[in-house]
């Protein structure tokens, strides 16, 4: 799968599963670490962990292997890399503290 392709393909996959305010940014050039992040916001600490499950283990079936996946125990911030893109699901108080849009948007 090609970067734009999978990029699509996780943000898609996070809408499944009623992912809030999906937002991917761009970026290369700005990172060495990956191309694209995908930024979604889950209601509570079991949605967070289920859709960053649930995009894990679709990617897999699409034959992208997770590189790692970091927070699915507290929920708070689940973080999934799959190289080129970097999924992040937060709950809403953390998304506002953190506000990972304007650092690399």
């Amino acid at each position: 799968m090609q970067r734009e392709e999978l990029k699509d393909f996780l943000a898609d996959k996070a809408d499944d599963m009623k992912a809030v305010d999906i937002v991917t940014l761009d970026v290369q050039g700005k990172s060495s670490v990956t191309d694209y992040m995908i930024i979604c916001t889950g209601t509570s600490k079991r949605h967070v962990s289920s859709i960053a499950d649930h995009v894990a283990s679709e990617a897999k079936k699409a034959g992208v292997d997770p590189l790692g996946m970091n927070g699915e125990n507290e929920g708070e911030w689940v973080v999934v890399d799959l190289g080129t893109t970097m999924l992040h699901v937060m709950q809403e108080e953390h998304r506002a503290m953190y506000q990972l849009e304007k650092l690399w948007g």
